[in-house]
């Protein structure tokens, strides 16, 4: 049995949860996600409460998409009331970045400024050198800021690159460090 699974989703007020076809639609004050549903896992929805369940539950396979689908569709429910960010940082000289509408713009070490399009859904704050990304879409948040990290990943001697706020870069020793011990 799934631990997880068996915990019900509770549906705040000023949301709605509908089932459409293999599709299920979650509305709230932020807009609007749906996710479709795998057809060995069933979705109970009521007024106040979804359930999900697995259809045979014995099976290995079926207990990991009932945790799954529970999980993705109580990151949905909080997703269209509060929303999901991600904060990056920027480490460098001369390192920085801008946002203007669905454009960021990043200055990074590279000859050119490297324009990122946001996808539909995600927006943009720069302030200082630390960049928020928000949307609703938790999966949608977490792969655009990898994709952003991605432009210029923090190196080891310095730091200098992109990083996520809470990230840890371990610098190494650099070469002068190693020819003064001997």
């Amino acid at each position: 049995m799934s631990r997880l699974g068996k915990l019900p989703i509770a549906i705040p007020k000023g949301t709605q949860a509908k089932a459409e076809g293999d599709f299920i639609i979650i509305k709230g004050p932020k807009g609007e996600l749906r996710e479709k549903i795998n057809n060995l896992v069933n979705v109970e929805l009521n007024e106040k409460e979804i359930k999900v369940t697995a259809k045979k539950p014995q099976d290995r396979n079926q207990k990991a998409l009932w945790g799954l689908f529970r999980s993705l569709i109580n990151n949905m429910v909080i997703g269209v009331n509060n929303g999901y960010f991600k904060k990056l940082e920027i480490n460098g000289i001369g390192f920085k970045a801008s946002a203007g509408g669905k454009i960021l713009t990043l200055n990074v070490g590279y000859s050119h400024p490297v324009k990122y399009d946001l996808p539909e859904g995600i927006s943009a704050i720069v302030e200082d050198n630390i960049i928020t990304i928000s949307g609703i879409d938790k999966k949608l948040v977490g792969e655009t800021a990898a994709q952003i990290r991605k432009i210029k990943k923090p190196e080891p001697y310095k730091g200098k690159g992109i990083k996520y706020l809470d990230e840890i870069v371990k610098i190494k020793v650099g070469k002068t460090a190693a020819s003064k011990s001997e």
